[in-house]
C-alpha cells in the first residue's frame, strides 16, 4: 500500500514539472483596417461587391402608408416650385391601345375634375406607367375599385373606375404590370379610365408630365412644378392647356409672375368664346373679373386676361 502511494506522488510531480509555462503572444493591430459601425453608416445606400454598384431603392412604404385612404397625406403642406425626377424618357401606356383623352384635367360642370378620363371599353386591361408598389386596391367613394401605385420618385399613379383588381395591396410592381380591368364602378358615366397623377396628396394636371399620345413621352427627366399646374380653377376639362415645361428652377419662378392681358369685348362674344380664345377656363375669368357665369357681357367691355 505504502509502495502504490509512493508511485502516485511521482507521477504527480513528474506531471506538474513538465507542463511549461504558457506563452502570451502579442499581435500588432495596427496593421488591420477595421471599419467603425456608427448609426449613421447603417443608412448607407449602396452596397458594392467587387466591381458591381448596387444601388438600394427608396423605402417608399416608411411614410404615410395607408391602405384604408385615398389621400394619407392631408397634414402635408407643400412648397412651390417643387422637382420632379425620372429615370426614364417613356412611360408604359396604361391602355394596350391607342389613349383617347374624352375629358381633361380643369374645371369640369361647377367641379374641379383631377385627372384625365381615357376611353376603354369594359374589361380592357390595365397597366402600371412606372415601377411601384400598390398602396390601394379597393373601393373609394366616387372613383369605385381603385388602384393606387406610389412610384420611387414620390409619385402616385391612381387608376379608377375598375371592373376588376389585379393586384393586392403591398404587390411590388414593374412598369406594363397589368393592374387590373377597366370599367364603370363608382361615380362614371359611361366607361373610362379616370387617370389622376398625385405627388403627396396634391393632384398634377398629367399633360404637364406626360404626351398622352403614341409616343408614350416624359416631357424631361427633371420638371418643375408650380401651383398652376395643381390647380384646376384654371385649365379647361374640354381642352388641353398651353404646355410650357420648367425646366429649371430659374424658369418655374420667374413664371410665377402672372401674366395679364385686356380684352375687349365684341359682338357676339360669351364667357365660352372668350375662354376658348385666350386658353382660360371660364372658372378663371369670372373670379379674375368679379362676374358670374350668368353676367351680361356689353360690347366694348374690358375683361382682364390672367394666365
Amino acid at each position: 500500500m505504502r509502495f502504490l502511494f509512493s508511485c502516485l506522488l511521482l507521477v504527480l510531480t513528474l506531471s506538474v514539472h513538465a507542463q511549461k509555462e504558457p506563452k502570451l503572444k502579442l499581435t500588432d493591430l495596427s496593421e488591420f483596417n477595421f471599419q467603425i459601425i456608427t448609426p449613421d453608416s447603417l443608412k448607407a445606400e449602396t452596397i458594392t461587391n467587387q466591381d458591381t454598384l448596387t444601388v438600394k431603392p427608396k423605402d417608399i412604404k416608411s411614410e404615410y402608408w395607408d391602405h384604408t385612404v385615398y389621400n394619407p397625406y392631408k397634414d402635408v403642406d407643400l412648397e412651390f416650385p417643387l422637382q420632379l425626377k425620372f429615370k426614364d424618357t417613356t412611360y408604359y401606356s396604361p391602355i394596350g391601345k391607342s389613349k383617347v383623352v374624352t375629358s381633361r384635367y380643369g374645371w369640369r360642370r361647377g367641379r374641379p375634375h383631377k385627372g384625365i378620363d381615357i376611353d376603354l371599353v369594359t374589361g380592357d386591361s390595365l397597366f402600371a406607367m412606372f415601377d411601384g408598389i400598390v398602396r390601394m386596391s379597393r373601393y373609394s367613394r366616387g372613383h369605385g375599385k381603385t388602384v393606387v401605385v406610389r412610384h420611387y420618385n414620390g409619385l402616385e399613379t391612381v387608376y379608377a373606375h375598375l371592373s376588376e383588381y389585379g393586384v393586392k395591396e403591398n404587390d411590388s410592381i414593374v412598369r406594363g404590370q397589368y393592374l387590373g380591368k377597366g370599367g364603370v364602378s363608382g361615380n362614371a358615366r359611361g366607361s373610362h379610365l379616370h387617370l389622376v397623377v398625385n405627388y403627396k396628396g396634391v393632384a398634377i394636371n398629367p399633360e404637364y408630365l406626360f404626351e398622352f399620345n403614341d409616343s408614350n413621352t416624359i416631357r424631361s427627366n427633371e420638371l418643375w412644378v408650380t401651383r398652376r399646374w395643381t390647380r384646376p380653377i384654371v385649365h379647361n376639362s374640354k381642352r388641353q392647356s398651353k404646355i410650357e415645361p420648367l425646366l429649371s428652377e430659374e424658369e418655374a419662378i420667374a413664371s410665377l409672375i402672372k401674366q395679364q392681358s385686356i380684352y375687349v369685348v365684341k359682338p357676339g362674344d360669351t364667357l365660352s368664346r372668350i375662354s376658348k380664345r385666350n386658353n382660360v377656363s371660364i372658372a378663371s375669368l369670372c373670379k379674375t373679373n368679379t362676374i358670374t357665369r350668368s353676367s351680361v357681357l356689353r360690347i366694348g367691355q374690358k375683361l382682364v386676361i390672367e394666365k
